[in-house]
């Protein structure tokens, strides 16, 4: 599955997918002309920078993690992902740029390319290389497969199971090779064992209660890096895995130190406290990158695997109507909101679908017809069976037309924009309030258990492969008789949705996989269970200290390559 998290923008989390959840998550794409306003690129320093061995480099980070145990819906966060994960998890496939895309490619945790056998019934057979070892020295086996995949199928509080509920039985013919056989045909199999969850170490979990071992960080690494420590609201140090196979760190030491206010981390970027930063693009933004002349490079790119939108509870009112939410999309005039807020990075248009940038060959542009129409408004509600009283707010039944937003509190840019909304929806009738609170709360409680009206978060999506289906499908609704598992935090139940969902996930053939998705697509912008507001832009910045080939990942975040940056020579 195409896991989403949240993050960046949205939480510290992200659903990790990506809505990631118990906090959700954001990503970057190397720097490359496009159009304005679809997707405009900036870069300061596009050539590699030689770099000596050794050293060490702190690094800024906005946002912490819950914890760090992958399966766990406690792991929303894309930040952890981006920090840990991606750094100490091995994983089947890696995304990397390929004639202009992002693509999987084989992890060198593999001996070659899985290979798929076709049928009623699909097989898939991983050989594992046989260089592939954990920091204790023992091997990586298929014993790690089969563990990792049983633990996501079969385990509770699991963030989301897509994909893995697919799993039929797993052999394990040697060490080295490990073939699952799914109940069905599935076109997102690649995103097994890759994005956000990756293979975990059977020999050291095996029996044990996983999270009580890797929620506060955990000793052991299949990646080119260890978790020297993790101080809890102060900083995660990462030093080298001494027995990864692959490309070895050069630095001997990073921290990622946590810098939570985006102005205070920009002063500790200029004052040369911190190496490098991944902002959140808040207002202030672009005047603090002028502000960092000099030696500083950056790079800003809107074409991202990130999306923020407005989350209705369709099983809140007045959200159960589905007037109610189409009066809402033509009450906002996201073009407007777009422009304020991520003008200046190169964001002018409103996303018009639920497919980020880099999966737009699988999604429509159904939600343009969605611009600021009181007329359309008024048409809504009184076809619904609204009526204005005499303080201008809808009143249906004896009950108004009154609810509240929840987002992340201190985030200046989505507080401006819950400052926005709360003017345009009162233009439309509608009276909204503003709650909002802490990633863990909001993510590891009031998103996964309903308890919201609207919210305002982005999601990020982790793997180039579509997946509306963890995001929008009645089979992903957190429920207790699911253990919480997926993030379709919206309750979205549309007729013939599921359906078409399910064949984008279950069609190999790439054509008709996006033809799928896009009526699907449309069925969503039929119903508007949320509301895409605008691909949110990513920034890298860091100083001239910095060396090696810095390039942002929109899957695997700006640290994808960490093992190949180091002191500037």
């Amino acid at each position: 599955m195409n896991q989403r998290r949240i993050g960046h923008t949205r939480t510290p989390l992200g659903p990790r997918k990506t809505t990631a959840v118990s906090a959700v998550a954001l990503a970057v794409l190397l720097a490359g002309c496009t159009s304005p306003g679809s997707g405009s690129s900036e870069s300061t320093a596009n050539a590699e920078v030689p770099v000596k061995e050794g050293g060490s480099l702190v690094i800024g980070a906005e946002q912490e993690p819950d914890c760090a145990d992958w399966i766990s819906v406690c792991a929303g966060s894309i930040w952890g992902d981006y920090m840990m994960r991606t750094n100490t998890i091995p994983r089947v496939f890696d995304v990397r740029r390929k004639d202009g895309a992002w693509v999987p490619v084989p992890s060198p945790l593999m001996a070659g390319e899985p290979t798929v056998t076709d049928g009623e019934k699909q097989a898939i057979t991983y050989k594992i290389s046989p260089d592939a070892v954990w920091s204790d020295g023992e091997p990586i086996t298929s014993a790690d497969i089969e563990y990792t995949a049983l633990q996501i199928r079969d385990g509770k509080d699991v963030f989301d199971k897509t994909g893995y509920d697919k799993i039929e039985k797993i052999d394990t013919p040697d060490e080295k090779t490990a073939v699952i056989t799914l109940k069905e045909q599935y076109g997102g199999w690649r995103t097994l064992f890759s994005s956000g969850y990756g293979v975990l170490p059977e020999h050291l979990l095996k029996g044990k209660n996983r999270n009580a071992v890797m929620k506060d960080g955990y000793t052991f690494s299949g990646g080119p890096w260890k978790i020297e420590s993790w101080k809890k609201g102060t900083a995660i140090t990462l030093v080298p895995n001494d027995r990864y196979w692959g490309r070895k760190p050069k630095l001997d030491k990073v921290t990622f130190q946590l810098a939570t206010d985006t102005a205070a981390a920009f002063q500790a970027f200029k004052s040369g406290q911190l190496d490098a930063l991944f902002p959140t693009p808040q207002l202030d933004v672009v005047e603090q990158l002028n502000q960092t002349a000099g030696g500083a490079k950056k790079q800003i790119d809107a074409e991202t695997g990130n999306l923020e939108a407005l989350w209705m509870n369709n099983d809140k009112f007045p959200f159960t109507s589905a007037s109610v939410r189409r009066a809402l999309a033509y009450a906002v005039d996201r073009p407007a909101i777009v422009k304020k807020l991520y003008g200046s990075l190169g964001v002018e248009k409103p996303a018009d679908s639920f497919l980020t940038p880099i999966l737009s060959s699988y999604g429509g542009t159904d939600f343009s017809k969605y611009r600021l129409d009181l007329a359309a408004v008024d048409k809504e509600m009184t076809g619904d069976g609204w009526q204005k009283g005499a303080d201008g707010v809808w009143a249906k039944d004896g009950r108004e037309a009154e609810f509240s937003i929840v987002s992340l509190a201190g985030n200046k840019r989505r507080e401006l924009t819950q400052q926005i909304l709360q003017t345009q929806l009162k233009q439309a009738g509608f009276r909204m309030t503003i709650k909002n609170t802490s990633p863990a709360d909001l993510f590891g409680k009031k998103a996964p258990s309903g308890d919201f009206e609207l919210g305002l978060w982005t999601l990020v999506d982790t793997f180039p492969d579509p997946a509306l289906s963890n995001s929008f499908s009645s089979t992903s609704i957190p429920t207790e008789a699911n253990g919480r598992s997926g993030i379709n935090f919206t309750r979205t139940k549309i007729d013939g949705l599921d359906p078409l969902l399910a064949e984008v996930d279950r069609e190999t053939d790439p054509a008709k996989r996006a033809k799928a998705s896009k009526r699907g697509d449309k069925l969503l912008a039929g119903a508007v269970p949320a509301i895409p507001i605008g691909t949110v832009p990513n920034i890298l910045l860091w100083s001239d200290r910095v060396g090696g080939p810095l390039s942002n990942n929109p899957s695997e975040g700006p640290w994808w390559n960490l093992n190949e940056w180091g002191l500037a020579k």
